[in-house]
């Protein structure tokens, strides 16, 4: 199997990426557009990390800290590289992103219907805190 390159993303990934959540990750969210995420990588140019073979983009994370908080959204492996080590790939450089930046705990958000991401997140060493719940609110119009 080819090597597996991690890396933060740049502007030229966006449309990439943009794309590659349509095939690979579950759900949609309501920054999954251009401007979005362009906001993100101008922000924070570490925080949206990618993994590919070949080229080709296979995996992907956004790793934010807010310099309180480590949360993790938008873990996704493209289902023809699930099980091969991406998603632990990515994890592993979020994790060690969230420590050089002082974090202590990282949190992510997970679907309550994506029953195979649970498997891969319970693998990873995360667990449910089934106390909290998210509380939402779209801002702007």
């Amino acid at each position: 199997m080819d090597e597996l390159r991690v890396r933060a993303a740049t502007a030229e990934d966006l449309d990439t990426v943009l794309a590659f959540w349509k095939v690979a990750a579950e759900g949609t969210s309501i920054s999954d557009d251009r401007a979005g995420v362009e906001r993100l990588v101008a922000r924070d140019p570490e925080a949206l990390i990618l993994a590919e073979r070949e080229g080709d983009l296979v995996g992907t994370v956004i790793a934010g800290f807010d310099g309180w908080r480590c949360h993790l959204y938008r873990l996704a492996v493209h289902p023809d590289h699930r099980r091969q080590g991406v998603g632990s790939a990515l994890l592993g450089a979020a994790e060690e992103r969230f420590t050089a930046l002082g974090g202590r705990r990282a949190d992510a958000m997970v679907l309550q219907r994506n029953a195979t991401a649970h498997h891969a997140w319970s693998a990873a060493g995360y667990g449910p805190e089934e106390r909290w719940r998210r509380w939402v609110k779209p801002l702007g119009a």
